[in-house]
């Protein structure tokens, strides 16, 4: 029988990973430490801190998809057809010189890209509040689309 502070910290294990909108890498360091500090005593905090860790480092692999689509796509879309001589020698850049006809299919393949990226950063703020309620109710909760580093 789990008692009400191992659903309490579990719960904050969850809402710890937060606070990567305050603290860079706060999303990983917060969760380790109490996982780490309590993963013995319970065995719910102790899945709770693997399933939070585990859809950390899923959304960072995910996001980095995501980014390594998008920035060679928006880059091929704006250098390809820019006169580099020109650009070297006005310093300037002319946004009315990108072909944008020509590379709509790149250009498009970026913005799904960044698009796909916010949507991910949406439902994980709410698969977490999700997880939250659901470890502070004494389950043991189970993130979607997660890669098991963990077990």
């Amino acid at each position: 029988m789990e008692t009400k502070n191992d659903k309490t910290i579990a719960a904050l294990t969850h809402l710890s990973a937060l606070l990567q909108y305050f603290i860079p890498f706060g999303n990983f360091i917060f969760p380790i430490i109490i996982w780490s500090s309590k993963k013995e005593k319970s065995e719910l905090i102790d899945h709770n801190g693997k399933q939070i860790i585990n859809f950390q480092l899923s959304l960072l692999i995910y996001s980095l998809i995501f980014v390594l689509i998008a920035i060679p796509a928006f880059s091929t879309a704006i250098f390809s057809s820019m006169d580099w001589t020109e650009f070297l020698n006005n310093h300037e850049f002319f946004w009315n010189k990108i072909n944008y006809a020509d590379n709509v299919s790149i250009i498009t393949i970026g913005i799904i890209s960044v698009l796909l990226f916010f949507i991910l950063k949406i439902v994980e703020f709410f698969l977490i509040i999700i997880a939250a309620i659901n470890a502070s109710n004494g389950e043991k909760y189970n993130y979607p689309l997660t890669i098991n580093f963990i077990k």
